[in-house]
């Protein structure tokens, strides 16, 4: 005999899916246009040439070529820098 009541409720269904985040194409991997190189939340990565920036913060590529990842410094509107990682597309040849 069941010890629980049918009551027409479940304990289950709260677990969301998740999001398939993070780097889809590593340095140096070839790329098409539109193809996803990272898919994140918030500017972890910010766009370089040839790159461009969904409005879930997803960066594709524009043409076709090489992923390359770099770093440059930024300046803060208070005059501090920050160390910002930026990922680009360069042609091929």
């Amino acid at each position: 005999m069941a010890h629980t009541k049918a009551k027409g409720s479940t304990k289950l269904g709260r677990e969301s899916e998740s999001k398939r985040l993070g780097v889809k194409r590593s340095d140096g991997q070839a790329v098409n246009p539109g193809e996803v190189v990272i898919r994140q939340r918030g500017t972890k990565y910010h766009p370089g040439t040839n790159v461009k920036m969904g409005a879930d913060d997803t960066i594709y590529a524009l043409i076709k070529g090489t992923v390359k990842f770099a770093t440059k410094k930024k300046m803060k509107y208070d005059g501090s820098r920050k160390t910002i990682k930026v990922v680009s597309v360069l042609p091929i040849l």
